[in-house]
């Protein structure tokens, strides 16, 4: 059973603490293990059945080179035996915010801080019957000295009906533009702002989408489960002003329906914001952790946000497809990436593999 609130904590539970930490075996205060470039470490492997509870972890490359070192390591893990991972995500990813950057935000299940969002902390539960597996793959330049908690309560036997907790990684570097953005508006001022940039962009919100057939993809997955959020990192890296992401709607399809099973209204709005937001901020379950615009063009560069279904878990029972447009009608042509996380029952399908480092790292400002 999950006890998690401050009026379940008076409840006596059959369970036992665990930690596994990178603490110094010798005792000493060297309390961190060391990653050679391009090595996986085991960061904590568990026998029998239990939940993880939380995981805390910091890190500092051996030359001091910070640059997308956080999209560099990639965050693996494996229940119960499992072949195929059910946690495959670049570390910075996985604990909110992308471009392999990291800063001060907080949510209920995941945070960064303090020191820039260098401490990482997950408090999502991970339940397992037999056995879990924690690795690290460090594909920097670099040695890293990698320090970590693994918090865990030990039981006798796992209650039934519990999920497995997942994780993965997705990225478009170029999502496919409706219609096509000439060079000449790229390079000249928005066509949003004359008559006729009025007219077309009228035409445009006219432009019916009601399959999802072009949306950037967040999750697929199969099985019985239920989805409980993501974080989406948007790169304006065009130089067009009309680049407003914000009326890409949410469409989640669910159980092979074959139009939305739910249809939102845009992406500020899936993720709980409104009328254009610029501003950062943090809440428990929603917020904006990254903008990067001015003035002159409110959203050139990079942006990332969050929302999680904590209160409001999305449930499937064969299989589920989370998707955004990219603009309305999948107008823009940006660069996406995301981190989507849900429960489900094992055997889940196998992730595709990550893409080569070169194409995880993000562009250049």
């Amino acid at each position: 059973m999950s006890f998690s609130t401050l009026g379940q904590l008076p409840k006596l539970r059959a369970s036992k603490r665990q930690r596994i930490s990178s603490y110094d075996r010798k005792g000493g205060n060297f309390d961190w293990i060391e990653i050679p470039s391009g090595q996986t470490a085991d960061i904590a492997t568990i026998q029998g059945s239990g939940t993880i509870r939380h995981i805390w972890c910091t890190l500092t490359p051996r030359n001091d080179d910070f640059e997308a070192i956080f999209r560099k390591l990639v965050l693996k893990m494996y229940w119960d035996q499992e072949e195929h991972p059910s946690v495959l995500v670049p570390l910075g990813d996985f604990f909110g915010i992308g471009f392999g950057i990291c800063k001060d935000f907080w949510s209920l299940p995941l945070t960064m801080s303090p020191q820039d969002g260098r401490s990482f902390n997950c408090f999502f539960a991970m339940p397992f019957g037999d056995g879990a597996k924690i690795e690290l793959l460090n594909e920097s330049d670099t040695t890293i000295h990698f320090y970590y908690y693994v918090d865990y309560e030990e039981v006798d036997v796992m209650e039934e009906d519990m999920g497995r907790f997942h994780a993965c990684w997705h990225r478009e570097k170029a999502t496919t533009p409706y219609p096509p953005v000439s060079e000449e508006h790229e390079e000249k001022e928005s066509w949003f702002n004359t008559p006729e940039g009025t007219k077309k962009l009228l035409d445009l919100w006219a432009k019916p989408n009601l399959d999802g057939k072009d949306n950037y993809t967040i999750l697929e997955a199969e099985g019985r489960g239920h989805y409980v959020g993501c974080n989406l990192n948007i790169d304006c890296f065009k130089q067009e002003k009309n680049n407003w992401y914000g009326e890409g709607d949410d469409m989640i399809f669910i159980d092979g329906d074959p139009l939305p099973t739910i249809y939102g209204t845009g992406t500020e709005d899936y993720f709980n914001t409104a009328h254009c937001p610029t501003t950062e901020f943090s809440t428990p379950y929603f917020g904006i952790t990254l903008h990067s615009g001015d003035a002159e063009n409110p959203w050139r560069g990079k942006n990332s946000m969050y929302r999680f279904h904590i209160e409001d878990p999305i449930m499937f029972e064969k299989s589920i497809k989370v998707t955004i447009e990219h603009g309305h009608a999948n107008k823009l042509g940006n660069d996406y990436s995301s981190t989507a996380y849900w429960y489900q029952t094992e055997p889940h399908k196998p992730f595709p593999e990550l893409p080569p480092l070169a194409d995880r790292l993000p562009r250049k400002d």
